[in-house]
């Protein structure tokens, strides 16, 4: 049966101009670094993708390396691209990144222009497109002069490769000195991409979100959800075959005695929010100003319905962000 998008997408997601441009991107956003790869089930990840463009979600996130195996989270939507998705192409912001360890070599990873590029061209054949919304540089590149990797990125989008271009994982100064290049080269930024959720909040700390507010670049954080700890999956026991119990780093990180008692106590205040945790957890990420979007990992369809439930109350009150604090200590 030929996919048809439900046409009340638009009337059930909430879009916000990133930054000073002239594009809007919906609050919640899909990434595909997990559930999207050569291992996955095709079908349940083309039902994802499915699920959220019915919902309004128009920007799907990628990078090379997304998998596993590498590359195959982009052969992955490509396909669904063309099965479901290539009558819609003009209503989607689709992106990519690179910087992390991609092939063999010396020009396999990091900021280089010949490893930018390259990936660039990679990605398009794998997504089988002409081009990409956005095109990131993943991380900074101790190394490479910052000059060459935002002439990459510049080079990208003057190619006609990319619309525009983005950092992700930059801290303030090195952002803030990207942003001044790109915008001297004439392609300004158009989005930072960086982590940042309840259980990590170092960018609050650091001043990027008032970096960010001041250049008019927008903001996009991955993660939001902690690597799914403020599902609500483990509030009662770590599940079989959950992300934590493959993890001993995510038990010793977040899944302590008095780590188990932070999402208990946030649990019960989403619950008196009239919400789940998750849905919680992206509503308090989406309330700070440099905040356009939340970009959500998924495994399932279910999961995106759910967490888009979010928007129907995103507002916090002065005593519930107060409550938050005192739980996170």
């Amino acid at each position: 049966m030929i996919y048809q998008a439900d046409q009340t997408r638009y009337s059930r997601m909430d879009y916000k101009r990133c930054g000073r441009s002239g594009i809007k991107l919906p609050r919640i956003s899909l990434g595909l670094w997990q559930n999207f790869g050569s291992v996955n089930v095709f079908e349940n990840s083309r039902r994802m993708v499915r699920t959220a463009f019915d919902h309004g979600i128009t920007h799907f996130d990628l990078a090379n390396n997304y998998g596993p195996e590498p590359g195959s989270a982009e052969s992955c939507f490509g396909q669904i691209l063309s099965k479901d998705l290539r009558p819609y192409r003009d209503e989607l912001i689709i992106s990519s990144k690179a910087g992390y360890l991609m092939w063999d070599g010396p020009y396999g990873e990091w900021g280089s222009r010949k490893n930018l590029i390259a990936s660039c061209d990679q990605s398009l054949k794998r997504l089988g497109l002409d081009y990409v919304d956005i095109f990131y540089h993943h991380r900074p590149d101790p190394d490479t002069p910052l000059e060459e990797t935002m002439g990459a990125l510049d080079r990208i989008v003057r190619s006609g490769k990319a619309l525009y271009a983005g950092i992700s994982n930059y801290p303030p100064e090195r952002a803030r000195k990207a942003f001044r290049i790109l915008r001297e080269l004439g392609t300004p930024c158009l989005i930072h991409q960086p982590r940042y959720s309840m259980l990590f909040r170092d960018y609050e700390k650091n001043g990027l979100f008032e970096v960010l507010e001041e250049e008019g670049v927008g903001a996009i954080v991955f993660s939001p959800l902690a690597q799914g700890m403020l599902s609500g999956k483990y509030l009662n026991g770590i599940p079989e075959d959950s992300r934590a119990s493959r993890s001993d780093a995510l038990q010793k990180m977040y899944l302590t005695e008095e780590g188990v008692a932070k999402l208990r106590a946030l649990n019960g205040l989403a619950v008196r929010r009239g919400q789940s945790l998750s849905q919680m957890a992206i509503a308090w990420v989406l309330r700070r100003p440099a905040v356009t979007s939340a970009l959500i990992g998924a495994s399932s369809p279910q999961q995106i319905t759910d967490i888009c439930g979010c928007l129907k109350n995103p507002e916090f009150s002065m005593e519930e962000l107060a409550e938050i604090d005192a739980v996170l200590g």
